[in-house]
């Protein structure tokens, strides 16, 4: 049943008419000093801007902001700044994805084809990462075990630098 909402919201996001500000592309252009800090301080960041879009009203928090099966469950009413704290730095994908949906859900943003195609990259050059590991694992090979080790920093690189974006 709760799977079927977020599907539901997911195809309602396709018919938002408010695009954001910046997409992902030109979020470094259009203000760089807040994208390095949201590099160099990511959860702090994803910790001020989920309390931003609560309107400073952490009693109306609730983990990955109601996105996720943990949501609701995790006794965030009792000390919702230590749980957001938590959820910032040990689900900071999910933290940073779950302000994202919840902005787009309340302004009506839809998320450009561009947006789309850089997040897809990120995901696909993570699990591509992910295989070379595991076949260097399988095989041995010292060569295919720098390329997945090679590979694995290229896409964490890039995990870091749209995680900056979407949250700048």
């Amino acid at each position: 049943m709760a799977s079927q909402q977020h599907i539901e919201k997911m195809q309602l996001r396709q018919n938002f008419r408010n695009l954001w500000h910046s997409d992902l592309f030109s979020t470094i252009q259009a203000d760089t000093p807040y994208c390095c800090f949201s590099l160099w301080c990511a959860p702090c960041v994803s910790y001020l801007l989920r309390k931003r879009a609560l309107y400073d009203d952490l009693s109306r928090y609730t983990c990955c902001a109601g996105y996720m099966p943990c949501s609701g469950r995790c006794g965030e009413s009792k000390c919702p700044e230590l749980c957001l704290g938590v959820e910032v730095v040990c689900c900071f994908g999910n933290s940073v994805a779950s302000t994202r949906f919840l902005l787009q859900d309340e302004f009506n943003i839809q998320t450009t084809q561009c947006d789309n195609c850089i997040i897809a990259f990120m995901f696909v050059l993570q699990r591509l990462a992910c295989i070379f590991s595991i076949i260097a694992l399988i095989v041995g090979n010292s060569e295919i075990r720098q390329a997945s080790q090679l590979l694995s920093c290229l896409a964490d690189f890039v995990y870091c630098t749209v995680c900056a974006c979407m949250q700048t």
